[in-house]
């Protein structure tokens, strides 16, 4: 499931995730479930066609991300995999960065990071002349929803119907797999 929020020149997308890592660090092995969160840069066109047309609206390269991650055979609310990346190569991430706050409390130190648009600029590296000045106060406002639509996802992915693997088991021979929008 992707749910998409934009504003001005910004954009957040949230997305359950199954995960297989091709390279897990150590105790990490096994698979990972839970929720994907990612900034992203948004581009809006033009109508194509007449007035009436329906605009092209481009889902852009990410700025930030945070993984609400745990190990998929785990209690509900674990958490033990959740981590953030700070930073992005054009689409490829940063490494992981695991934060105890996260961990603890994933949804108020999301919401604290996603409230502070200019300080999350600084971390990731991203020029605030990137984004423009309606973007903050469009995100700002937005939190609680994001939040609340993050939770439910989670929600649904520790029911079972969600972040769950492509043919549905988790069982079998895979090494690596991704099973998400994002």
């Amino acid at each position: 499931m992707l749910y998409a929020f934009g504003f001005e020149r910004l954009g957040v997308v949230v997305s359950d995730l199954y995960f297989i890592d091709p390279d897990p660090l150590p105790g990490q092995a096994t698979p990972e479930r839970g929720v994907r969160l990612e900034l992203r840069l948004l581009e809006r066109g033009e109508p194509i066609g007449s007035i009436y047309a329906a605009r092209p609206i481009t889902i852009g390269r990410p700025l930030w991300r945070v993984d609400l991650l745990q190990d998929a055979n785990a209690a509900p609310g674990t958490f033990d995999r959740t981590h953030h990346h700070p930073g992005f190569d054009g689409w490829v991430p940063g490494p992981r960065v695991f934060v105890k706050e996260l961990s603890a409390a994933p949804l108020p130190w999301l919401a604290g990071k996603l409230s502070d648009l200019p300080a999350l600029l600084k971390e990731t590296g991203v020029h605030p002349d990137d984004v423009a000045e309606a973007d903050a106060a469009g995100l700002r406002a937005a939190v609680p929803e994001i939040t609340d639509t993050v939770r439910g996802l989670l929600e649904r992915v520790w029911a079972g119907e969600l972040g769950r693997p492509a043919d549905g088991t988790g069982t079998g021979p895979v090494t690596s797999a991704r099973v998400s929008w994002l």
